[in-house]
């Protein structure tokens, strides 16, 4: 088998075989095949495409270039839930614990905020002394206990995916649906969920624009996981406006904390309980309807709250931020923008609305890079909602005052006002399963 023939064959776009397929992904992480090849056959999966059992083989071939996580010794099915990258996205930590009140088993690696969309686990570790890193058998036995962890991916997770994403990055190939589908799922299925809820955000804060290829990218990567035997239905969500109040670690932290009381955001409670119910329905627990009465049930009475509790004790860290949110460090300098005119916010550039954020220290420009989990926006005002000049339509914080002008002027750059009021559309927008 040579590499020279599989590029030819899928420039003439014909199916690779599986053995192809698997020949290539093992072939370059070994080293055996020169990235000046992989970039040939990646430009023309850009302009040819795969088929579901190309893309399914890949993914898989991809996720098992590295460390498979076994969670066969949990008892029942194991869900997990993948965002596509947002502003102001804490839904794992409301949704996790939603889940697991109703008898669910979450087990869920996240990854961190890099450019204008935040991490789960930069999140987390807002909260003192929470630990994101959890040997296997921890792992387990707490999901096993509490029906919930959260924590950072492995290192040894989809290698393929890295060292395929890294060239992609310098060779064009990045926007391609097959591609991110198979990057996206990779990590899933090396994860070893059963049951996989993805939300795929839509916007001018998502990597996908318009809800056409939102859509296109949902059913390559449903595809994918019924392709590997795993249960997995996509939502559709609105990421036209940053989800929620809060933009930024320590600031989401305690809209989390807020939405499981039960008074969060109406936007972000909706879509929470929306996605975890899809969640009861993937874990074979009950119908959609019953789910739906069941999380509301949970939120209602408290017990999600307690499951997060439950988590960030099991995980060290410190469960009095849940009665005393004054333990979370928030900036203490802070600015707010103003409205500067009557009528109305018509629309929101939430990617714009997440750098502003970064620019106050609360995400990185860089992998790896410090973060300031103090800093961030609290949003008073968004998209339809009715605005007075010289109001506050936001609150900027940062440990470093001189980072605010900078940050407030993008933010307001950010924000489109007008007289009449737009129409604002509901945050679910579509299902593909």
């Amino acid at each position: 088998m040579r590499m020279y023939d599989i590029i030819l064959k899928k420039r003439s776009n014909l199916p690779l075989t599986d053995e192809e397929i698997r020949f290539v992904i093992s072939g370059y992480v070994n080293g055996e095949i020169p990235d000046y090849q992989v970039s040939a056959l990646l430009m023309t999966i850009v302009f040819n495409g795969m088929n579901a059992r190309e893309l399914g083989t890949l993914t898989m071939a991809m996720a098992q270039s590295g460390h498979m996580v076994d969670l066969s010794n949990i008892d029942g099915i194991t869900v997990d839930k993948h965002s596509t990258g947002g502003v102001g996205d804490k839904t794992t930590l409301i949704i996790g614990p939603l889940v697991a009140a109703c008898g669910g088993k979450v087990a869920k690696m996240s990854g961190r905020g890099l450019g204008h969309t935040g991490g789960t686990i930069d999140k987390m570790e807002s909260i003192p002394n929470l630990k994101v890193s959890l040997d296997q058998e921890a792992f387990i036995n707490q999901v096993n206990t509490i029906g919930l962890a959260v924590i950072g991916q492995s290192e040894g997770l989809a290698p393929a995916d890295k060292k395929l994403y890294a060239l992609r990055d310098v060779t064009g190939t990045v926007d391609s649906i097959p591609l991110i589908a198979s990057s996206v799922m990779s990590k899933k299925l090396a994860s070893g969920a059963q049951a996989i809820l993805l939300d795929v955000k839509v916007g001018s804060g998502a990597f996908m624009k318009t809800i056409d290829d939102a859509r296109a990218l949902a059913k390559a990567m449903v595809d994918i996981g019924k392709e590997n035997g795993r249960s997995v239905k996509a939502v559709l969500t609105d990421m036209d406006r940053p989800l929620g109040h809060a933009i930024g670690n320590a600031l989401e932290i305690r809209e989390v904390i807020d939405t499981l009381k039960g008074h969060g955001p109406e936007d972000l409670t909706h879509e929470c309980l929306i996605m975890a119910a899809h969640m009861l329905v993937l874990s074979q627990i009950c119908d959609y309807e019953t789910a739906l009465s069941r999380v509301q049930e949970a939120l209602n009475s408290g017990a999600a709250l307690e499951r997060l509790h439950m988590m960030i004790d099991a995980q060290g860290g410190d469960s009095r931020v849940l009665d005393d949110e004054s333990l979370l460090v928030i900036g203490k300098f802070t600015y707010d923008v103003t409205a500067p005119l009557d009528g109305y916010i018509t629309h929101m550039n939430t990617e714009q609305c997440g750098i502003a954020s970064v620019m106050l220290g609360a995400g990185r420009t860089i992998k790896d890079g410090p973060i300031d989990y103090s800093a961030g926006i609290v949003m008073h005002k968004k998209t339809g909602d009715a605005i007075t000049a010289g109001e506050s339509i936001a609150t900027l914080y940062a440990s470093d005052e001189s980072l605010l002008v900078n940050a407030a002027k993008t933010y307001l750059e950010a924000i489109t006002f007008g007289k009449t009021a737009p129409v604002v559309v509901d945050t679910i927008l579509d299902m593909v399963e």
